[in-house]
């Protein structure tokens, strides 16, 4: 029994071992825009990619890089609904999920743990989503934006979070030259 994962752009992706060289933006990109927020439970097909894009969007210029891949080991472990993910049953899958976050962070050269603000941006998200994307309304702890979300379909999520991933690169790049 094998114990990877053959990815879209081709790597052999081995989660219970993960090594940044396994690790592709194109990969993350193509699976999270694939990948349905909710379970699938929203009122319109919206993605993983267009959920961090938009959280990436709300945070300040030095963390929007943790913001676009905060979700990125979905790529490559699938989203599991989060009463479920925190039972004390899926303990092993919490520690897999960190351990590949953590190869995700080292691949791109941002923090792991995540800074506290991506995780507020990521609650501000899931706050405006509920209110736009569910069909009834959901509490949560955080006040949503005054934005409407508008769902990408998932050819387009891809472009716009390869876009996001570039620009970001771009803007360091030009912080480190200035």
């Amino acid at each position: 029994m094998t114990t990877s994962i053959d990815t879209y752009c081709g790597i052999d992706f081995h989660p219970f071992n993960p090594v940044p060289s396994m690790v592709v933006i194109e990969d993350i990109a193509h699976a999270l825009s694939n990948l349905c927020r909710f379970s699938g439970h929203c009122s319109s097909f919206y993605s993983v990619a267009n959920h961090s894009i938009l959280v990436a969007s709300i945070l300040p210029k030095e963390l929007r890089l943790a913001g676009l891949l905060h979700d990125a080991s979905e790529a490559y472990l699938q989203d599991i609904c989060s009463p479920i993910k925190k039972s004390p049953e899926f303990k092993m899958y919490r520690e897999l999920e960190a351990n590949v976050e953590a190869v995700i962070a080292q691949k791109f050269g941002y923090r792991f743990p995540l800074d506290p603000r991506v995780k507020e941006a990521d609650c501000i998200l899931l706050a405006t989503e509920m209110r736009d994307l569910m069909p009834y309304p959901l509490r949560s702890e955080c006040k949503p934006l005054k934005e409407t979300i508008m769902p990408m379909s998932p050819k387009e999520a891809k472009a716009a979070f390869l876009q996001a991933y570039y620009q970001i690169r771009h803007d360091e790049n030009e912080d480190f030259r200035g």
